[in-house]
């Protein structure tokens, strides 16, 4: 390896090592991804609450779920009294697991429900429906509750609130908890801002238990959990019955981590994924280097030879030595012939003004240049003797009617 190669790799693997001590050393971004597990420690998990649930049930049993809500619901022991509790921007449920969920609240138990959405099939069974008032610039939300207990109280909300509310509930089996009161600004000249104040929290009825579903989810979040906001939290799950067990949801999140290969949890730690990236850049350094240095001569195969030009060739030097242009021209007209016999399916035993239109009408050329082409090739058939420039002419009117 010479010296400019030595110089190339140093000051390339100087670059590589400085990118990876960069990355290592530079202050991460916050992360204002929704996630809501009960591991994440971002403002939008729910590490705070989950680590807070043995404090605000004691006498619950809190378990966590990782999988289907159907298969936790079919299994279960139906003779503990339990709570269910959903925690997510939406909660995505398919037909089995609602029909299951209606099927334990009939019986007596109490779901939680936080997101903005949850599945047409459960909302239209319990009939009501959401609306979201979307804003470009983040304002100051008030979440307050309708309990004479807890009426004086109002908890603000300042990032990540999408503004969500109830448009219509059955008034018959459900109970206003609580609201969400927020300002939307009038961009038009003169005109004041709208004061808006909506349903965000409610208790629906269903057979022997009840829904409890609030339309702001984060809320529930690390963010506001530490911003002062947990006397919120609790006073919302105050609705909940005192039950044997607690599911926490951690199945059914947006933040949910998969890992179904050994190499998506590679990729997933930060010094795995470096070793990696670091340990296919070398492969591919040594792939290239030492494949220059030993890679075989590769022979150079000369191409087939055209046989047929060279023999085109010959028979023309031929005729042109010999000066035989009569010969050549006759030739030159007899394939011509046969081209437009087998090319136009036109008999030329015959050549009259029939056979010109019919020609110049399948070839697509020009009557008149047609008929000059023709004539001359009567001309020349009737001839005896013939010169060079009748060959030479002869063949550029051909050239020019096959184009």
């Amino acid at each position: 390896m010479d010296r400019k190669s030595k110089i190339v790799i140093a000051v390339f693997a100087l670059v590589v090592v400085g990118i990876v001590i960069t990355e290592i050393v530079r202050p991460r971004p916050i992360n204002w991804r929704p996630s809501y597990t009960s591991v994440d420690k971002i403002p939008f998990g729910c590490f705070v609450l989950y680590n807070e649930l043995p404090s605000i049930f004691p006498n619950s049993e809190i378990e966590t779920v990782d999988k289907s809500v159907y298969d936790v619901l079919i299994d279960r022991d139906s003779s503990l009294t339990s709570n269910y509790m959903f925690i997510n921007e939406y909660i995505d449920l398919d037909q089995q697991e609602t029909n299951q969920i209606l099927d334990y609240v009939d019986r007596g138990n109490t779901v939680f429900i936080a997101a903005t959405g949850f599945g047409w099939e459960l909302m239209d069974t319990l009939n009501i429906d959401f609306g979201a008032d979307y804003s470009l610039k983040e304002g100051t939300t008030i979440l307050d509750l309708t309990h004479e207990k807890f009426e004086k109280e109002e908890f603000k909300l300042s990032r990540g609130v999408f503004n969500s509310y109830f448009t219509s509930v059955d008034s018959i089996r459900t109970t206003i908890l609580g609201h969400i009161s927020y300002t939307i600004e009038n961009y038009l000249d003169g005109e004041p801002d709208e004061e808006v104040t909506k349903p965000n929290l409610i208790k629906t009825r269903f057979g022997k238990g009840h829904f409890i579903i609030s339309t702001t989810p984060q809320a529930y979040s690390n963010y506001y959990m530490l911003k002062g906001n947990s006397d919120y939290v609790a006073h919302t799950f105050s609705y909940l019955q005192d039950a044997d067990v607690l599911y926490w949801d951690n199945y059914k999140k947006s933040g949910r981590v998969f890992i179904d290969s050994p190499m998506r949890f590679v990729l997933n730690q930060v010094s795995l994924k470096w070793a990696y990236y670091l340990s296919i850049l070398g492969i591919l350094l040594f792939v290239i280097f030492k494949g220059k240095r030993e890679q075989r001569i590769i022979p150079i195969i000369e191409p087939l030879k055209n046989s047929s030009v060279e023999f085109a060739q010959a028979v023309g030097s031929l005729y042109h030595q010999n000066k035989d242009y009569t010969d050549l021209i006759n030739k030159k007209i007899n394939y011509f012939l046969a081209h437009i016999r087998s090319q136009y399916h036109i008999e030329t035993a015959q050549i009259n003004e029939k056979t010109i239109q019919l020609l110049a009408a399948k070839a697509g050329k020009d009557i008149q240049e047609t008929k000059v082409l023709i004539e001359y090739i009567l001309k020349l058939k009737n001839k005896n003797a013939h010169t060079e420039q009748e060959s030479i002419e002869l063949n550029k009117k051909i050239t020019a009617f096959k184009q």
